[in-house]
């Protein structure tokens, strides 16, 4: 088989409608368009979501939603993934983010208070919950509000 014998299956390929070409070619005059209107001028036709002057579907919808531009977003670590680290050991959303537990660090560093802490660690975050300060000090271990 060469380059020239191939050839799109049979039926695949259509030739276009050539438009406005005359009455016996059975698209001639008005083009396929009708009689005047908005669609049969050039340009014409009506903006998606249009519904012929009824109150449109998105006009009718209530408004969902709410993105805060200033809000802060947190790398969050439960108290049980910190056993990873050895005793006496720095964590930081560094430290965290080198030992591969947070994936794509944020801004800042959350730590909350799942499971069990048998280490003594310094660790430094933006936020503890309540819990998470508890376990961390119970073990022996620092907080350090960054």
């Amino acid at each position: 088989m060469k380059l020239h014998e191939l050839s799109p299956a049979p039926g695949s390929v259509t030739p276009a409608w050539r438009k406005g070409r005359g009455t016996g070619s059975g698209n001639g005059k008005t083009a396929g368009k009708g009689h005047k209107g908005q669609n049969a001028r050039s340009g014409g036709g009506v903006r998606p979501g249009f519904e012929g002057g009824q109150l449109p579907l998105y006009r009718k919808l209530p408004k969902r939603g709410f993105y805060n531009r200033f809000a802060k977003e947190y790398s969050v670590v439960n108290v049980e993934t910190l056993n990873k680290f050895e005793d006496g050991a720095v964590v930081d959303l560094a430290a965290l983010a080198a030992a591969g537990v947070v994936s794509q660090p944020k801004s800042a560093l959350k730590i909350l208070g799942k499971g069990e802490l048998a280490k003594k660690l310094t660790v430094k975050a933006a936020v503890f919950s309540a819990s998470a300060k508890e376990k961390i000090e119970a073990a022996g271990g620092k907080i350090e509000v960054v």
